[in-house]
């Protein structure tokens, strides 16, 4: 007998792939539930990208590069802790998973409340906390695989891409709400003054304190909420996905298109403001660029390409869409390079509008790539390399990061196009071209 509509607790049944034990409802909850936390993750990571720029304004004292290595940490964390919440799904379950991971973030979010009250804060402080909002990013090689076995293959597409993407607002919004409750004391903390700065008091801290309670509740839906499915394994069991060769091709596209979104999106306003902005060469012209007034707008981009072309991959397929990624994006990464040395503050539209078609095209190709692993892989093994893949990808902050402060940019740039192009090759020949090996 069908089980319906009716939201039973006993999952031992579960095949998503069968009508008769599928139950449409448990899905999407649990997809909704973890989404919610997920949103809230991803802002923690993201915290340091919006904290970072007004370190200075509050009596701090950072170089150029202690900041660009601050908003890198957060990635080469992320992507150390995903190679940890990889194995976690058959081993946990869904339940203890959300749960743990939820209340895990508030280590993050409160030590940033108070590290920006005492300007006097080591900087080796400051890193570990930066370390410490990897754990955003990190379980998102968890969440995913998780919510994957709930849903069967026809859905993969919209359910992760809906996921994912929503997910992935979590950077814009932490980046437009930031700045907003930076304005006003929060939840009549009264003894948690304002830092003052030149143009007048800000409370930085709010940025962090903000997110507590909502994370709270995120931990209690989870354990009210979640149920786990039957699927199980120990770390040996899992990792017999490193011995096909898709997981390892899979893992590069994906570096393209999450790790170059992840990475550029965390260093965009700074990379604005060294290039365009208050700390380049235009820094006295009267309508100087704010990166600040921009950083929002690459995840929020690229979060809502990837929701909309999730239902597109189910219908299409994701190779299509993974190869039409790669060429949009190696144009643009090309087109963005011209920009980087630029003679006249005016040449600042040019670059955001190449970067911001480079985001677009990231949101495509990352729902491309999340529907062609469940098409290719048993769902166990899918599971894994979604979450082995999303590992390597979330160093994208920290390798962008260290570039932007160490390298030429435009040469940098230039190597990140001729990958992509490579990338796009790999895509049409492995899984794009008609009698593709492995069509997806």
């Amino acid at each position: 007998m069908a089980i319906g509509s009716e939201l039973k607790s006993d999952l031992s049944n579960w095949n998503p792939n069968n009508p008769e034990t599928w139950d449409s409802r448990r899905a999407w909850l649990t997809l909704w539930v973890t989404t919610y936390s997920m949103i809230l993750a991803f802002c923690t990571w993201y915290i340091v990208s919006t904290v970072a720029p007004h370190l200075n304004k509050v009596g701090f004292d950072l170089t150029r590069e202690q900041l660009y290595w601050l908003t890198s940490m957060p990635g080469l964390a992320a992507g150390v802790f995903r190679l940890i919440w990889m194995f976690l799904p058959p081993i946990l379950g869904t339940r203890k998973l959300i749960t743990i991971s939820s209340l895990l973030l508030l280590i993050p979010m409160l030590g940033w409340t108070f590290a920006v009250r005492d300007s006097s804060t080591p900087y080796s402080v400051l890193l570990l906390l930066s370390l410490a909002c990897g754990i955003g990013g990190g379980i998102f090689s968890g969440y995913m695989p998780s919510t994957g076995y709930f849903f069967p293959m026809a859905k993969q597409g919209t359910a992760l891409g809906t996921q994912a993407g929503i997910g992935n607002f979590g950077m814009s919004i932490i980046q437009i709400l930031g700045p907003w409750v930076m304005g006003f004391g929060l939840f009549g903390t009264a003894a948690l003054t304002p830092q003052m700065t030149v143009e007048g008091p800000i409370f930085l801290h709010n940025i962090g304190l903000v997110l507590v309670p909502w994370v709270v509740l995120a931990a209690i839906l989870a354990w009210l909420l979640l149920r786990d499915v039957p699927i199980k394994a120990n770390f040996r069991q899992q990792i017999d996905i490193f011995g096909n060769r898709n997981t390892w091709f899979l893992m590069l596209i994906y570096t393209m298109t999450f790790g170059a979104f992840s990475g550029f999106a965390a260093q965009f306003a700074l990379l604005i403001n060294n290039t365009y902005g208050i700390t380049s060469p235009f820094a006295n012209e009267p309508n100087v660029v704010r990166g600040a007034t921009y950083a929002f707008l690459p995840p929020l981009i690229a979060s809502a390409v990837r929701v909309i072309w999730g239902p597109l991959c189910d219908r299409f397929g994701g190779a299509i869409w993974t190869f039409v990624s790669g060429i949009g994006m190696t144009i643009s990464i090309f087109v963005a390079a011209v920009f980087l040395n630029p003679d006249q503050m005016t040449d600042y539209k040019g670059f955001l509008a190449a970067m911001f078609t480079l985001f677009f095209f990231a949101g495509i190709g990352n729902a491309g790539t999340f529907k062609q692993m469940p098409m290719i892989m048993p769902p166990r093994q899918a599971g894994g390399v979604i979450g082995f893949t999303a590992a390597i990808a979330a160093f994208g902050p920290f390798f962008v990061g260290v570039a932007l402060a160490n390298l030429d940019n435009r040469a940098f740039f230039i190597g990140c196009g001729i990958y992509f192009a490579f990338c796009t090759i790999l895509t049409w020949i492995m899984y794009a071209r008609p009698n593709a090996p492995h069509p997806g």
